[in-house]
């Protein structure tokens, strides 16, 4: 299995800067790439990575995206006086030139074929290039907002032209429209290409109508290109997370892509001048994770934006932390999505519906669509421009620096049968050779009533050493082949459920009863994914999703993983996963890796999956997921059953009154089908 990240950087691309006034251009300075590495250094996480040596781009490489004419004009900027650079400058949007920037954009591109090619050629797993100047916006003969060249777009053909990729996605979570990137691919069905962007109505840079979501690419490339406006600012985690679950995510999954480019721009951050949202740093290391398991865990994050020269490496170094393998910090108090979120989340959703399955059953159009088409008034002016520099609010916003993510020294535990070869890279658990007498008593009491049976005895007591280890972050997750699932579960609900601040979300995969009683307490959130219909439901805390072929219809299951279990899961904010299959559940090992790597997003990566002893051979893929490795692609997913989207929309609509998460239209919870 290819392991390692690779961090790209060269001081080389600082060495340019602005050398006139220009409002617009004055906060990309040469410091946004200082601050990012020193930061990565003194969190210790740039010697963890493999460092990759910078190159330049041939000519060859920049003419996959730009024309010939465009690049002479470029090459003789570095022999310009800076008059000349001025006039040359003017003939582009909110960009400007230096004598040194052609060589800097060339090293930008080359950093991210380095990477890319490390990526590809099973050097490192993934990776982040720290590059200046940024490139999304650049288009093929222009340059735009601070991009000369088109760093991500020249990769993605790259990988194309030199590897043969067939199904490349770019996330572009920059809080700017990349339009470069949007008019290079929009006639491509080969690469799908998400934009999430402060629009405002088309009031906001880049001021372009094709920004907008009913831009869903052209011809061949229909529905391949998605577009989320923004139409308000402030958008917090909540909101970046909605978009995530409900609109990339499955539409991701169902591209199944071979190779997937992170358009990194971390002005989508608070604190940010240029994108004015109230998302914290660590989101960014929960958009990162959920990305991971995609295309085996080949994921290529290259430096965009990013102004606010705090939030900026912050939000850096909770990237590429990620990228190493460190399980996500909790996201504590997530808010509701706000309405204008839900505006958009529903528009796109709707545009999208007769491309991609899993949204085909889509709500239509917000009624009152304006939805994201403000039309200007005659005589009306841009608030905006009439507001002088000094009136804009200068108010700093203030955010907590993000708490140090510590990786317990333990990555992978199991409590295995004797007859169960441990795997590698794990470490077994064995119950203490002195039992606590007082445990043994209550173990006995209340799971052995009627046997004497040791070896249960001792698993239970393995077990509930493993959840403590656990708790204390001595280890970070681990693995069960027990005799019992259901007995398992239960003994390790009520040790859980002792410490007040505890909260256990159990994830039941299969048929089984699930005793509903370990949700009385409050603590315990169950869902159960299965193909039996549940009784009447007997508590709020018990979720059954009934799939008419159960879990071994991958389709049915991703579409309830997305559209119920993920939200369900950030909202309740767990501090244990139990992860539990249950005998003859009939999931696809792939699908269980992928749920186990999407899982670990929650309770900083604590999760514990139960497993019985006739499911041995699981083992080995099970563990390697927990360890960090990407899980095995999925295929292309077909069109879910049509059973199994209701059943799904039944569970989302009855909850989502109480879970705000599982809102999908701007009209959520006032009755009505998603699309019926």
């Amino acid at each position: 299995m290819t392991m390692g990240t690779a961090l790209i950087y060269d001081e080389e691309m600082t060495k340019y800067k602005l050398l006139w006034v220009d409002p617009a251009c004055k906060i990309e300075v040469p410091e946004r790439l200082t601050v990012s590495h020193e930061a990565l250094v003194r969190d210790g996480l740039a010697e963890r990575c493999i460092s990759i040596p910078v190159r330049e781009a041939t000519e060859a490489d920049i003419l996959l995206v730009h024309s010939e004419e465009y690049l002479e004009a470029v090459k003789k900027t570095p022999y310009m006086t800076l008059e000349d650079l001025k006039e040359f400058t003017l003939q582009y949007g909110d960009v400007y030139f230096h004598p040194n920037i052609y060589h800097c954009a060339k090293l930008a591109v080359g950093s991210a074929l380095q990477l890319l090619d490390s990526v590809m050629t099973g050097k490192v797993r993934n990776g982040m290039a720290l590059v200046r100047p940024p490139g999304h916006h650049s288009m093929r003969s222009a340059a735009s907002g601070f991009c000369v060249f088109n760093n991500v777009a020249i990769a993605a053909r790259y990988a194309k032209q030199k590897y043969g990729v067939k199904r490349i996605l770019i996330v572009d979570w920059d809080i700017h429209h990349g339009q470069g990137v949007q008019y290079c691919f929009e006639d491509d069905p080969s690469v799908l290409y998400f934009s999430w962007h402060r629009y405002e109505h088309q009031k906001f840079w880049p001021n372009l109508r094709e920004s907008d979501y009913d831009n869903v690419g052209k011809e061949n490339g229909a529905g391949y290109n998605i577009n989320v406006p923004w139409n308000k600012v402030g958008m917090k985690n909540g909101d970046y997370l909605s978009v995530f679950c409900h609109v990339l995510l499955p539409v991701a999954y169902e591209f199944c892509p071979d190779l997937v480019l992170v358009c990194a721009g971390f002005d989508s951050a608070v604190g940010d001048p240029e994108g004015e949202m109230c998302a914290t740093p660590d989101i960014f290391a929960h958009l990162t994770h959920l990305l991971m398991n995609l295309a085996g865990g080949k994921l290529c994050a290259v430096l965009e934006g990013g102004y606010n020269l705090t939030s900026l490496p912050q939000s850096v170094c909770q990237t590429v932390q990620t990228l190493l393998g460190d399980p996500p910090p909790l996201l504590l108090s997530l808010s509701a999505p706000c309405k204008s979120a839900l505006e958009s989340l529903q528009c796109v959703r709707s545009a999208h519906r007769p491309y991609w399955s899993c949204l085909k059953h889509a709500a239509n159009l917000p009624n009152s669509h304006v939805g994201t088409k403000r039309i200007k008034l005659p005589g009306e002016e841009d608030e905006r421009a009439e507001m002088g520099e000094e009136e804009k609010s200068t108010e700093e916003k203030m955010w907590p620096e993000p708490p140090k993510r510590l990786s317990p020294p333990i990555r992978s535990a199991l409590v295995l049968p004797d007859d169960v070869a441990l795997p590698d890279r794990c470490q077994r658990i064995s119950s203490p050779e002195e039992l606590d007498p007082l445990m043994l008593s209550k173990l006995r009491e209340n799971f052995l009533k009627d046997v004497d049976d040791c070896d249960a005895l001792k698993t239970l007591s393995s077990l509930i050493t493993l959840v403590e280890k656990m708790e204390k972050n001595e280890i970070c997750n681990g693995l069960a082949v027990v005799h019992s699932v259901t007995m398992a579960m239960m003994c390790i609900v009520q040790h859980v459920g002792v410490t007040l601040s505890n909260r256990v979300l159990v994830v039941c995969v299969g048929n089984g009863r699930v005793p509903v009683h370990i949700t009385e307490d409050g603590k315990t959130l169950v869902v159960q994914i299965s193909s039996e219909d549940a009784e009447e439901q007997t508590s709020k805390s018990y979720i059954p999703v009934c799939l008419k072929k159960g879990c071994s219809d991958t389709s049915g299951f991703m579409q309830a993983v997305f559209g119920l279990l993920l939200p369900l899961g950030y909202e309740y904010e767990p501090s244990l996963v139990l992860l539990v299959q249950m005998p003859k559940s009939g999931v696809c090992d792939r699908t269980w890796q992928q749920l186990i790597g999407l899982l670990q997003c929650f309770a900083q990566g604590h999760t514990l999956v139960l497993m019985q002893e006739g499911e041995k051979a699981c083992t080995g893929p099970t563990a390697s997921t927990l360890l960090g490795d990407p899980a095995p692609p999925l295929e292309q997913l077909q069109a879910p059953l049509s059973e199994d989207v209701e059943a799904v929309e039944r569970q989302r609509r009855r909850l989502q009154a109480d879970w705000k998460l599982l809102q999908i239209t701007a009209a959520a919870g006032s009755g009505g089908a998603d699309g019926h």
